[in-house]
């Protein structure tokens, strides 16, 4: 078995559960079933906002609980408590067994073990004292606003989390200690009566002071300050079909929401996705790979686990533009008689884990930045983006610019401001004629929401350009 010191104290010492015991009641749970396990979780979490000059919210959390699972066919019964005790999974195991009931299925076999560890398990709650914590807030706010008079509004916050699981089925266990941690900086200016801002994060698997050492975090205060400054300056977007480059890192927020979503398993197992059906043929253009990596060190969005027990992988979805995989958990694997690939995930106990992307991007090409550039006449060079929509049926997504800039002649030209992105995800991969060199993962900040759950993921591209992409802007 694999389990730590940490998860075996908070899960059976403290709670004063016998472990075989518990083992032998998922046993009797599972009896009949394809697969299920039991999710036992801890989580310590706080979030502090500095705002108006002052400290405005400090909010710290702890919560625990488990959550049972039987999974037949294709049907799953879940159940789960706040109540770690034997009595409370006893209970749960009666529900679940309702979908084993004459169905005579075989218990896959448990996930194979891993000795990779992709982040330290330091809770970082309590790795610097909350008076520090409210002091390097303070100093933010006060750096950002001696920057420049036309500041007018800042607020920081600091979010960090530490979460314990571990996936217990018959006659195996895996565990997992995962850090989380955040710090985000939004500034506003004013200039002549107009007033913009600009937001800025950073964050991953780590304690708090591998993010907010000095250098870091007025690298983060200045980005924020710049975006700011740059919206002061733009005029109202052009609208229209134009060529678009998007600039690496961030906007691959963009391929995430508009080809991501549509590439996990449940969505092509039910033919629900605009990419079911499509697996070897081309999906893109030429030069497109896109991968979805779950094993990067300290990376927002990497587990050395996922939420079922599974190592995560990194999994080619599409390569030189033939679609390849799909991210699956064991469930929609088994269904497909595909590979399990460790995206198994779920927001707490008391979600049932689905399909969901870790760190989502795309590789980088040959090509020099400034060349691709250079080649556009006329468009728009899209460097942020805000919030987004997608349908997973058929691709069709509307992003939002938050950073964006006219290219003229090949050049980058005057910032603008309402840009939106409108288009389809599988249509807009073929249409991608040059790639970059740069490839860039974003700064940690990424969030991602599915079936009702959030769970923390990572992003990335290089810059790259695309043809005929429909852009709605304010100018007339």
């Amino acid at each position: 078995m694999s389990f730590t010191a940490t998860t075996n104290r908070l899960f059976f010492e403290n709670t004063g559960m016998n472990r075989d015991r518990i083992t032998h009641v998922v046993e009797d749970a599972l009896n009949g079933a394809d697969d299920g396990e039991l999710f036992l979780e801890y989580r310590q979490s706080e979030s502090l906002l500095f705002d108006d000059g002052q400290l405005k919210a400090a909010n710290f959390d702890t919560a625990q609980g488990f959550g049972l699972r039987a999974v037949a066919g294709e049907t799953a019964g879940y159940a789960h408590a706040t109540e770690l005790s034997e009595e409370a999974i006893k209970r749960a195991g009666q529900t679940v067994q309702s979908v084993c009931r004459g169905q005579g299925g075989v218990l896959a076999e448990p996930p194979k073990g891993t000795n990779v560890k992709l982040y330290g398990e330091e809770n970082p709650l309590q790795g610097m004292a909350f008076e520090s914590k409210v002091k390097l807030l303070g100093d933010i706010d006060a750096y950002v606003r001696a920057k420049d008079p036309r500041v007018k509004q800042v607020s920081v916050s600091l979010a960090g989390n530490w979460q314990a699981i571990e996936v217990l089925r018959s006659g195996s266990s895996a565990a997992d200690i995962r850090p989380l941690v955040r710090i985000n900086v939004s500034v506003v200016v004013e200039q002549d009566g107009r007033m913009e801002n600009g937001s800025f994060g950073a964050g991953g698997r780590a304690e708090y002071q591998h993010w907010i050492s000095p250098d870091n975090w007025r690298n983060i205060a200045d980005e924020a300050l710049r975006q700011a400054i740059v919206n002061l300056d733009s005029v109202p977007a052009p609208a229209g079909e134009m060529t678009v480059v998007l600039g690496p890192g961030w906007p691959g927020v963009l391929l995430h929401e508009a080809v991501g979503h549509g590439l996990e398993g449940d969505f092509n197992r039910k033919k629900t996705s605009a990419f079911a059906g499509l697996l070897g043929e081309r999906v893109a253009a030429k030069g497109v790979t896109v991968v979805d990596d779950g094993t990067m060190n300290e990376r927002r969005g990497s587990l050395t686990i996922d939420d079922e027990g599974t190592p995560t992988s990194n999994t080619v979805l599409i390569e030189d533009g033939i679609l390849k995989g799909f991210m699956q958990d064991r469930m929609n694997a088994r269904l497909m008689g595909m590979d399990v690939t460790g995206n198994g995930r779920r927001q707490s106990y008391a979600h049932a884990p689905v399909p969901r992307m870790t760190n989502t991007y795309m590789l980088g090409g040959d090509l020099d930045p400034q060349e691709i550039i250079q080649s556009v006449k006329k468009g728009l060079y899209a460097v942020n983006f805000g919030g987004g929509q997608v349908d997973i049926t058929s691709g069709k997504y509307v992003f939002s610019c938050t950073e964006a800039y006219k290219i003229e002649d090949g050049k980058v030209t005057a910032p603008v401001k309402g840009a939106t992105l409108i288009g389809s995800g599988p249509e807009d991969l073929k249409r991608v004629t040059m790639i970059g060199n740069d490839m860039k993962l974003d700064t940690g900040v990424g969030m991602c929401g599915k079936d009702g759950q959030s769970v923390p993921v990572g992003v990335g591209q290089p810059t790259m350009r695309i043809e005929n992409l429909t852009v709605g802007g304010t100018a007339s």
